[in-house]
């Protein structure tokens, strides 16, 4: 690591300004802050509050991600081996196939081969998202001569634990060129951004490509092999079936042990890091417990109120947390400090509202079974107008006491 830091600081003159490589200085800033702290600190006493910076906060949540990258792996890879036995199909097909079996076979009882079966999935994924997003973020930043921020770390983990495991990498590559460049940068980069870009390159590829983000057939990486999301079988399926429909336990979505997106399934993941970024303070807990209680009180009062012909009403309101993205919505998404509202008291609205938004999207309408994204997206336009409120709430109180 030494030689590495030697290295760094040998070629660093050559980035600073009057260097021969200065309008690649974001770039090498970029690797350099990366690889290590920086070196540049404050020394006046008002200004020393605490160690925190932005890497910090993103590094902080890239750990409580780990989780669910984890479940994004086994899981992903046990729904396909075991879609595989159950089809009794001998191998799968193309590279991937070839690989894998060489490697460890395709036995859904195995932790190891469900565990590199999915990282065969996940890993390109997350490179494309990482390569692309990472380009766009140094073009950016070289032709305004910034410097890189780290925030690049949580999108491109972000974006792609929202993807089924069977999208084309350049789908993968579109979607979050369209998060980094038209819901960032164009607004001015990291901090301005007024939606989360992650959900945003999201929306786009549901919206412009839905065979491959929709319907049954995405969710389970096997060809020939279509598997409902629990939220797609109950909006589908008769009156009478009922919450019998989704197939599984509870418990077996509590853990994530279920067809869906990468790393979205697993509310326990979402739970491991829920703790992590509330107890260090990189995510409000606030807005968290807004959003459960908002989310989990909207639909026990649907449940209660019930109907004769939208099955979705019959899902109660401890199975609308684990099933889907809520719990990750819940945890990584609607905390993006950014596209939140600013304010205390707003951060209890705010939180509130993407919960019911949620909840009404996906009760509602039955044809779109996952509400989470848009619901945050909407949340993320008002989080200007409910902040606004407050503040001018504030302001008419201090008038009133103040008699002025």
């Amino acid at each position: 690591m030494k030689s590495l830091r030697g290295f760094l600081e040998n070629i660093r003159p050559s980035f600073e300004k009057g260097g021969k490589l200065e309008r690649f200085y974001p770039l090498y800033e970029a690797t350099d802050t990366f690889l290590y702290s920086t070196d540049e600190v404050t020394t006046v006493e008002p200004h020393v509050r605490d160690s925190v910076d932005v890497k910090r906060i993103m590094t902080l949540v890239v750990y409580a991600l780990l989780p669910c990258v984890f479940m994004a792996m086994w899981n992903t890879g046990y729904q396909a081996n075991l879609a595989m036995q159950n089809m009794d199909i001998a191998a799968a097909p193309g590279l991937r196939g070839a690989l894998l079996t060489a490697l460890v076979g395709y036995d859904p009882n195995s932790f190891i081969a469900n565990l590199i079966h999915g990282a065969l999935y996940f890993i390109p994924i997350y490179f494309v998202s990482v390569a692309v997003g990472g380009f766009w973020e140094v073009l950016f930043g070289i032709v305004r001569k910034e410097d890189v921020n780290e925030g690049l770390l949580v999108s491109s983990l972000i974006f792609p634990l929202s993807l089924p495991p069977t999208i084309p990498l350049w789908q993968v590559a579109l979607g979050i060129t369209f998060g980094i460049v038209v819901a960032k940068e164009i607004f001015g980069g990291t901090g301005r951004n007024f939606i989360n870009p992650a959900m945003a390159g999201r929306a786009f590829l549901y919206f412009a490509y839905p065979a491959q983000n929709s319907g049954d057939a995405v969710w389970v990486a096997a060809d020939g092999f279509t598997g409902a999301t629990p939220l797609t079988a109950l909006g589908t399926t008769d009156m009478n079936t009922g919450m019998e429909a989704l197939n599984i336990s509870w418990t077996q979505a509590f853990l994530g042990i279920e067809p869906g997106s990468l790393g979205e399934t697993s509310a326990l993941a979402c739970l491991i890091g829920a703790v992590i970024i509330a107890y260090t303070g990189v995510g409000s807990w606030r807005i968290m417990l807004s959003m459960l209680v908002g989310g989990m009180g909207f639909s026990a009062l649907l449940w209660i109120i019930g109907s004769d012909t939208n099955p979705m009403f019959l899902m109660p309101p401890w199975w609308h947390l684990v099933a889907g993205s809520f719990a990750f919505g819940l945890v990584f998404i609607i905390t993006d400090p950014v596209s939140a509202t600013l304010t205390q008291t707003g951060k209890w609205f705010y939180g509130a509202t993407a919960g019911i938004l949620t909840i009404l999207i996906r009760v509602i309408n039955p044809a779109y079974p996952e509400g989470l994204m848009m619901a945050i997206l909407l949340s993320n336009v008002f989080a200007p107008v409910i902040d606004y409120f407050v503040l001018q709430a504030n302001i008419k109180r201090r008038i009133k006491r103040n008699g002025t």
